[in-house]
């Protein structure tokens, strides 16, 4: 057992020690639990980061799953027609004779077509 101080200057010092002894042990405790706020902080903004994109890819996979819309199908017309015109203008500017040959397929109506050929298009070969 430590001696007992027997002048008010020895309590004095005892007084002192015991108190920087117990800031030095709060000042630890402190650090120790801002450590340990800071890991939680970190570990959270990681959660929330992971939570987002698990959200974002359900989101981009509902919208795939999801059924055509009427408009969708307006809009994937309206792109098919600005192909088609961007295609026949590429077609104008290639000489006659590639034209002519590129464009005669692409013109045929399918009524034209032979009962052969379209009866043969639906069966499989075996």
């Amino acid at each position: 057992m430590a001696k007992r101080p027997s002048t008010p200057s020895e309590l004095r010092d005892a007084v002192e020690r015991t108190v920087q002894a117990t800031l030095g042990s709060a000042e630890r405790q402190r650090d120790r639990t801002q450590g340990a706020i800071d890991e939680i902080a970190g570990t959270v903004d990681n959660l929330r980061k992971g939570a987002e994109a698990s959200l974002a890819r359900g989101r981009r996979v509902l919208e795939d799953r999801r059924p055509t819309t009427q408009e969708d199908l307006r809009e994937l017309k309206a792109e098919l027609r600005k192909i088609g015109r961007r295609l026949d203008a590429i077609e104008e500017r290639l000489p006659a004779k590639r034209a002519a040959a590129k464009r005669s397929p692409a013109k045929r109506s399918p009524a034209k077509r032979s009962p052969a050929k379209s009866s043969s298009a639906g069966r499989r070969k075996s």
